[in-house]
């Protein structure tokens, strides 16, 4: 019983963490040039689970090619690519938006580990799945002939690139298959994100003058290098190995449910129709995607296909 408060626990201090990021991004791309903004918040989480991981493991260092590997895979694809696209592309839309579009990322999982993975493949019902999380998406995107020659979609491709970023880089980790653990990969990987963010931000003309260093720009830095960052990833990261990647791939669909309540409250961001029905189309495409495996997990009736 104290293992189940302590997975629950777990799940709601993670996703209450990283629903926070899409809200405190928003609120700080008014303060900062978004890939500033996340190099900065990958250098502070850097140190701070550096520090962690340092203190509390053992092996904590890179030794082999592999290790090095899969701390660069972790670190530009999955983290820093994925991460700059968030940022850019959330200056356009809500955090809900954001939050749901990102949501998407399980779904294409699959479809890469199928093309990089030997031992992958994708069932019938899967790629139905698939087709109907992609659905989702287009529902909280809003397509319609109109937006899209207006060029309206401008921030959700950004996101949805994102999403792209994180679920290829979730697959080449695997096709990695480093001796480190997930925990000690990022923070490794944090440092590297940061560094190619950096280069990136002066390729494209950002510069710390642009910074407009406010209360509120400093509260929302902090929280999402430390408590959206390394507190977050600790939660989660823990919550991986008591759980197993199928309930911890559950967090990015109550992730959605406390980025929209707090842009609601804290911004005054409006939550549409379309938000909430293309949210649960994309939470379906998932349940089909991953029915065999939730229903060994949960006990759920078996289906055909």
């Amino acid at each position: 019983m104290d293992s189940q408060y302590r997975r629950l626990g777990l799940f709601v201090a993670a996703a209450t963490l990283l629903g926070g990021t899409f809200v405190a991004a928003r609120a700080g791309l008014a303060y900062f040039p978004p890939l500033l903004f996340v190099a900065l918040r990958f250098d502070l989480a850097a140190v701070v689970m550096l520090t962690y991981v340092a203190l509390t493991r053992e092996d904590w260092r890179p030794r082999t090619r592999r290790d090095v590997l899969g701390v660069l895979v972790t670190g530009i694809p999955a983290l820093g690519v994925s991460n700059a696209l968030l940022f850019t592309g959330q200056q356009f839309t809500t955090s809900a938006v954001a939050s749901i579009i990102f949501s998407f990322a399980p779904v294409l999982t699959p479809v890469f580990a199928f093309f990089l993975l030997a031992d992958e493949r994708i069932s019938a019902r899967g790629v139905v799945g698939l087709l109907v999380g992609l659905l989702g998406v287009a529902i909280v995107i809003d397509v319609d002939p109109q937006t899209l020659l207006a060029g309206d979609l401008t921030g959700q491709l950004i996101l949805l690139c994102g999403a792209t970023s994180v679920a290829l880089g979730s697959v080449l980790i695997g096709r990695v298959d480093a001796d480190l653990s997930s925990t000690v990969e990022t923070a490794w990987g944090l440092p590297f994100g940061a560094a190619t963010l950096h280069v990136g931000s002066l390729a494209f003309g950002e510069s710390f003058a642009a910074i407009e260093w406010t209360g509120t720009a400093v509260i929302t830095l902090l929280y999402v290098a430390v408590f959206s960052g390394a507190l977050a990833y600790a939660a989660y990261f823990a919550l991986l190995a008591e759980s197993g990647p199928i309930q911890a791939n559950l967090i990015n669909y109550a992730i959605p449910i406390v980025a929209s309540i707090a842009g609601w409250a804290l911004l005054g961001e409006a939550v549409t129709a379309n938000v909430l029905v293309g949210f649960l189309v994309v939470f379906c495409g998932f349940v089909l995607l991953k029915y065999r495996v939730l229903r060994e997990q949960f006990g759920l009736p078996a289906l055909g296909g």
